[in-house]
């Protein structure tokens, strides 16, 4: 009989530890850091991922926004640049930066995202091994912003 309360007493008392466990993802903090990741204002995370937006243009370069992607982990928008006729960068606008994982795996994914964008000058990019999520918001974005820049 006593080995039976001691062993319901210690099944208790672990789940009660498991449970009041708090992870880093539900701190609600953000990290300042996330602004070393992405390159743009990234403040502003409440567009529903409707339509593009084309920005200003200067020096015969264009530059596109595509819409904001709602991800699993956050919203995720891309900007390029055109000029004649050809994407000659790309950047991240939004990010998910909620947690210190996010801005991890974002600060390796974007540089690759970006630089794949403008060698292939489409959105038929590959995904960043890691960043699966990120990625195929990124292409999604990317996808939006070459539709508004009328590009083939």
């Amino acid at each position: 009989m006593r080995r039976i309360v001691v062993a319901i007493a210690s099944t208790v008392a672990g789940l009660v530890l498991l449970f009041s466990y708090r992870t880093s993802t539900s701190t609600g903090a953000t990290v300042a850091s996330a602004a070393a990741v992405s390159t743009g204002d990234s403040a502003t995370t409440s567009d529903s991922g409707s339509g593009s937006t084309a920005g200003a243009t200067s020096g015969g370069s264009t530059a596109t926004t595509g819409s904001a992607v709602n991800t699993r982990w956050g919203v995720v928008q891309v900007r390029i640049t055109v000029a004649a006729g050809r994407i000659v960068s790309a950047e991240t606008v939004q990010l998910p930066d909620h947690n210190p994982r996010d801005i991890e795996i974002n600060r390796v994914a974007v540089p690759v995202l970006n630089s794949e964008t403008v060698a292939s000058q489409s959105a038929k990019i590959d995904v960043v091994s890691g960043a699966t999520v990120t990625s195929d918001g990124y292409i999604r974005s990317l996808q939006s912003a070459i539709d508004a820049a009328h590009l083939s």
